[in-house]
């Protein structure tokens, strides 16, 4: 399979000059930039290529749980509008914080290779979930998670947790949490593997769609910037992640869901289990699919077949509200 797509001109465009990359200041987010830079530069030797850091709402408001105060945009909307108003070109983003439905105006352009998908168990004192003693507080972010551990660990009690990776990596340190789950990718891309107790399993730990991913957005109005990209696009991870946000659009995927997505590849064949829950863990619908897939249109039909398979399950029911 080829590895990246080509221009979308058909032609070879010309090498650009300067580019600014807008991003989000955290450490993991300047790291995304720093990578999404020397890919860049290595590619157009001759490019100034700069990041241009910026703050966001989700950044900001720490003391509610993300799905109270507005969902996954709220990573994305100020660097949407330096796109809009020219301070940068691209932005880059984990994909997993990328709205399901792209705004107007705006595409998601690239898709760069993946990381390790899984979630990760970090604990200073506990080597595993199954080590943790009745009324252990562990901390996550993600709905999806707190709906598979209230299932299997009812004796655990699950806490919000918010801020940026150091930030929580922080609480956990001063004895906050026993234990927190977080995004494996992260932690190896900033070096901290080794904070890493347990790896957990795609099932039942099955991750956000677009887990472990770099998504780059651009104008839908700037078609050269698309061209410059092309050649990151990993086709893999893109025919991989277009399958996951299929079923995750059609479920209404945002915060206040919990919905889980993931599709690995198996040669030219692409399987994906994906599962919406009720945040207690006490019902749930799972789906999993597997096909050829050979183009977006194969991936994103793959996607569609799994989340009706869901929503024949009565997944519906399982969400509040569904966004169309």
């Amino acid at each position: 399979m080829s590895q990246s797509l080509n221009s979308s001109s058909g032609t070879t465009p010309v090498a650009p000059k300067r580019l600014v990359i807008a991003s989000r200041e955290s450490r993991l987010a300047m790291w995304q930039a720093q990578h999404l830079q020397a890919c860049l530069q290595k590619l157009y030797p001759g490019c100034d290529v700069q990041i241009l850091g910026m703050t966001t709402r989700g950044d900001q408001i720490l003391d509610k749980a993300l799905s109270k105060v507005g969902g996954k945009g709220l990573f994305v909307k100020e660097l949407e509008t330096a796109l809009e108003d020219g301070r940068a070109d691209l932005a880059v983003h984990s994909l997993k914080d990328v709205p399901m439905v792209m705004p107007d105006g705006f595409d998601l352009t690239c898709v760069m290779a993946r990381e390790d998908a899984r979630d990760a168990f970090v604990s200073n004192d506990y080597a595993s979930l199954e080590d943790l003693p009745k009324g252990a507080i562990v901390g996550t972010s993600s709905l999806r998670r707190e709906s598979v551990l209230r299932a299997r660990f009812p004796h655990l009690v699950i806490e919000p947790l918010r801020g940026n990776l150091d930030t929580r990596m922080g609480k956990l340190d001063r004895g906050e949490y026993q234990a927190i789950i977080l995004a494996a990718a992260g932690l190896k891309r900033l070096g901290l593997e080794s904070r890493i107790r347990a790896f957990l399993p795609y099932d039942p730990y099955t991750p956000a769609a677009g887990q472990g991913a770099l998504g780059i957005e651009t104008l839908s109005a700037h078609p050269h910037i698309k061209d410059w990209l092309a050649p990151l696009n990993d086709m893999p991870t893109l025919l991989a992640v277009s399958a996951e946000r299929m079923v995750s659009r059609q479920l209404g995927g945002s915060c206040e869901v919990p919905l889980a997505a993931h599709a690995t590849w198996d040669q030219n064949q692409l399987q994906i289990r994906s599962f919406v829950a009720s945040t207690d863990g006490k019902a749930i619908c799972l789906a999993n699919g597997k096909g050829v897939v050979q183009s977006l249109a194969d991936a994103e039909a793959l996607g569609l077949a799994v989340a009706q398979d869901l929503l024949a399950q009565g997944a519906a029911d399982l969400i509040p509200k569904i966004t169309k």
